[in-house]
């Protein structure tokens, strides 16, 4: 009964009325993620189903990541494995695309319709990978994870469909007060400038201008003119406040504050934002829905919102 009441829980009380039998501990689906973002969405969906290792932890760049000695070892043991795709994990690639041939392996974030994609003149004939940025985008890829994970074990198709509809439902409650909190920002301040270009998809969702200092990968250079050019902007359209992100240097943001303020334009920097990794596990902002109710709500805050003190639902870290 203890068993049957912690499923239950994990997927709703109204979502399933019988459920099948748990896997015994050997049976476990073991998973590697190489994302925070999609390693919190395999843990959400299979529950104790599964055993999740997610190999870029917070702070960690995935543009530039590349696999140790054992990650190569726990991705050969995994019964699944579940990467981006859409070049995000630029160093992988060829790793990845060789191992599909031979292992259950699967690029969820390619499950986004190819013409929600957006395209960057900098990245050439490739789309931008950030598709987490927008929750609405994020709703194909979970139905992606579950259905990887049916494919896995098909005898648990019930228990993944009814946690996949609990977790679809609270990134649809992500997108309503996305969309409610975004709007009260003042239409003349909704201009996002970031550490790098992460946040295109953010932008065309909420309708904000989005202006990254280096291009959609930290691979790329951030050059001096282009740091002067952003100054100017900053100056010439009284932008108020610019981010730092978690997973970039703020070097070059702290570049474009002093170069504002050499011009007599007062610039602060309005928070930090997680961009292509979440916060620290065992917190809120270690989820992926928290991560992005803590993005909304920083950003609507510095750039001039009333906003909830913590929050979509009182659960962001006190101080925000």
């Amino acid at each position: 009964m203890k068993r049957r009441n912690l499923l239950l829980g994990l997927a709703g009380a109204t979502a399933v009325t019988t459920l099948p039998r748990i896997a015994a501990a050997q049976d476990t689906l073991t998973i590697v993620a190489t994302t925070g973002m999609i390693a919190d969405t395999a843990r959400r969906i299979a529950g104790p189903l599964a055993e999740v290792r997610g190999l870029m932890g917070p702070g960690v760049d995935p543009h530039s990541y590349r696999q140790t000695r054992s990650d190569i070892v726990a991705i050969t043991r995994a019964d699944l494995v579940l990467w981006h795709g859409l070049y995000l994990e630029a160093q992988m690639e060829e790793f990845f695309k060789r191992l599909e041939t031979s292992r259950n392996v699967v690029a969820v974030g390619e499950a986004v319709p190819s013409d929600l994609l957006l395209r960057h003149a900098d990245y050439e004939n490739k789309a931008d990978p950030h598709v987490w940025m927008a929750p609405e985008l994020w709703r194909p890829v979970a139905l992606r994870v579950r259905d990887a994970l049916i494919d896995a074990r098909p005898e648990h198709a019930e228990i993944f469909t009814a946690n996949a509809e609990v977790f679809v439902a609270e990134i649809d409650a992500l997108v309503a007060y996305a969309h409610e909190t975004l709007a009260k920002v003042p239409e003349p301040a909704r201009v996002l400038v970031t550490a790098h270009d992460a946040f295109g998809y953010f932008g065309r969702a909420y309708g904000f201008e989005v202006l990254g200092i280096q291009g959609i990968s930290t691979e790329s250079e951030a050059g001096l003119q282009r740091i002067r050019m952003l100054v100017d902007t900053l100056v010439t359209r009284d932008i108020k406040a610019v981010f730092v992100e978690s997973s970039v240097s703020d070097r070059n943001i702290r570049a474009l504050v002093e170069g504002a303020a050499a011009q007599g334009h007062d610039v602060r920097i309005g928070g930090e934002l997680f961009s292509d990794a979440m916060g620290q596990a065992d917190t809120y902002e270690g989820t992926y829905i928290g991560m992005l109710d803590h993005n909304i709500t920083v950003i609507a805050r510095a750039l001039g919102a009333d906003v909830p003190a913590q929050g979509m639902s009182g659960k962001l870290s006190a101080g925000i």
